[in-house]
């Protein structure tokens, strides 16, 4: 089906998010050579966050954020509003080197993220239109039915009690949000509705008001080393800043950076978002506490109700573009607003009726093993923060923490856990990274279509798909 527009449709231009607060004015680039004490590579979430942490601990660092574009050009502006608890990775692999404990104490503390953001949000007076209304998982369909349960069961056994999620029976389900085909449900509290272009533009106006320095318009071509003699330095066409310790928070970008064109598979994911809906539309669907919507497909779906009452429904278009290439602007191919549109009217009928306002794409960043990490040598002075498979809202506030603590050299809780020093090894060299991305998807959705059929367990095909790129 063919997804109808509004007269005033926008297609990229960054996202729908900055048309409340508007499009930001791009601030100065850098004037020539800096020395700095830290020099942060990015101004979306993770290099705000790791700025505002190390200027709360010691105002008199100075402290310079560099970015290619403005604060919140990236992921951080795009994304599908979800503060969410979810662990960026995988618990068992985590596990692998530091325990169950470790795995646990991770997930612990992105549960607590959840409310340090809030927190922070408050404190600073940044509007985000933030509601924690949680997070409801829905199944449609016997399969999907069957890998809730196995989801509910795995987090279980990883220490999740009933105050952390649970099986919703049919009218409760129902009482909070109707899904036309659902067959089950479960709910989480650790999950908040956001705005995501006003936090992270609250965000830099916050990390400004503490004395950072923001560069914008300023493409960072190259990370260098330090040592014994030198500092490390973060080099672009306009000067050099020159650190102790300079500090790569670029997610979907880093292919971007000389050195570092495997490190992270740069994958698109898509969104559009409807035109305000009448109160007929939600006394049909609910949805009165705004919590988020994910469901247990292989190609998977998340929405929001936004705080004027549309819905932005987001899942994968085309996910990988070959060699690592990016579309900046955000621009999105007209099935793929197609595709997010007949499965929008398919979990909500009644919403057939209204028309897409606006489209839009953009990248997260995904290591070999589907794992976030964090990382800092002090030897170097080089350190980094991502990886985070598309969790980022919460876990860059939690990697920037942990980066603070790192670059101060604090021996904390969170400097330790099993994802700091991790490294996994490069993806591989094209085209075996585009044939590799583009059939898991494929697989994905083959495995989809045989499941709505009413197929009782996970189709064959997702696993395959797991097995070609580790997921």
């Amino acid at each position: 089906m063919t997804a109808p527009l509004s007269p005033g449709f926008v297609n990229g231009e960054v996202s729908f998010w900055y048309r409340s607060p508007g499009m930001p004015a791009p601030g100065e680039p850098l004037g020539g050579d800096l020395r700095a004490d830290v020099a942060v590579v990015g101004a979306g979430y993770t290099g705000l966050w790791t700025a505002y942490y190390l200027k709360k601990a010691d105002p008199s660092l100075r402290i310079v954020v560099l970015d290619k574009e403005f604060a919140g050009f990236g992921a951080s502006g795009r994304n599908g509003g979800w503060l969410t608890g979810a662990l960026a990775g995988s618990p068992e692999r985590y596990a692998k080197t530091h325990g169950r404990d470790g795995a646990r104490l991770l997930q612990r503390a992105m549960f607590e993220a959840v409310d340090e953001v809030i927190r922070v949000a408050h404190g600073e007076g940044i509007d985000a239109d933030i509601v924690k209304g949680g997070l409801l998982t829905v199944a449609r369909g016997p399969a999907q039915d069957l890998r809730l349960r196995e989801e509910l069961a795995g987090q279980r056994a990883w220490g999740w009690d009933a105050d952390d999620v649970r099986l919703l029976t049919t009218d409760e389900m129902n009482d909070r949000l109707r899904v036309a085909g659902a067959t089950g449900a479960t709910w989480s509290p650790h999950c908040a509705r956001i705005q995501p272009a006003k936090l992270v533009r609250g965000l830099a106006r916050a990390v400004r008001d503490l004395g950072v320095e923001i560069y914008e318009q300023t493409p960072v071509t190259a990370i260098t080393p330090g040592g014994r003699t030198h500092p490390a330095a973060a080099v672009t066409p306009y000067g050099t800043v020159r650190a102790d310790h300079v500090l790569r928070c670029t997610e979907g970008f880093t292919a971007t950076i000389t050195g570092h064109h495997r490190d992270w598979l740069p994958m698109n994911s898509s969104m559009i978002v409807t035109e305000p809906l009448p109160e007929r539309v939600w006394a049909e669907i609910g949805w009165q506490s705004h919590e988020l919507l994910g469901d247990m497909a292989h190609y998977y779906m998340y929405a929001q109700r936004t705080a004027d009452d549309r819905i932005a429904f987001g899942g994968r278009g085309r996910p990988y573009l070959y060699g690592s290439r990016i579309d900046e602007r955000g621009h999105t191919h007209d099935w793929t607003v197609d595709a997010l549109w007949d499965l929008l009217v398919a979990f909500f009928p009644a919403v057939a009726g209204s028309r897409v306002e606006h489209a839009w794409s953009g990248v997260l960043g995904v290591p070999r093993d589907w794992c976030s990490a964090v990382h800092l040598d002090p030897v170097t002075g080089l350190g980094w923060a991502g990886g985070y498979t598309g969790h980022g809202v919460t876990t860059t506030n939690l990697a920037g923490r942990t980066l603070c603590d790192l670059a101060l050299r604090r021996d904390t809780d969170l400097t330790r856990m099993p994802w700091v020093d991790r490294r996994v090894r490069a993806w591989e060299p094209e085209p075996l990274r585009w044939l590799g991305v583009h059939s898991m998807y494929r697989l994905y959705r083959l495995a989809d279509a045989r499941e709505n059929r009413g197929m009782a367990r996970t189709s064959v095909l997702a696993r395959i798909a797991d097995k070609i790129t580790g997921h």
